[in-house]
């Protein structure tokens, strides 16, 4: 074999070999936004439902105050 064949041998696992390593990674950069991106919105699932149960139970207890506000004024006539 020629010194340009092997080269050329070389050069073509080289280059074989840096696209291995670019494919590897994406794919990992890929997986890790995607492992963010659910962390992330698992996060936001917690807080909003944390509020919207914040927001029910203010709800809930203003209720109860004018439920009460109403008996005692109509209790006091």
């Amino acid at each position: 074999m020629s010194t340009q064949e092997e080269s050329r041998k070389l050069m073509v696992k080289g280059r074989q070999h840096q696209e291995h390593l670019k494919e590897n990674i994406l794919s990992r950069t890929i997986e890790e936004v995607e492992t963010h991106t659910i962390e992330d919105t698992t996060e936001q699932s917690r807080e909003l439902i944390t509020r919207d149960r914040q927001h029910d139970e203010h709800l809930e207890e203003n209720m109860l105050s004018r439920a009460t506000e109403e008996i005692g004024v109509k209790g006091d006539k």
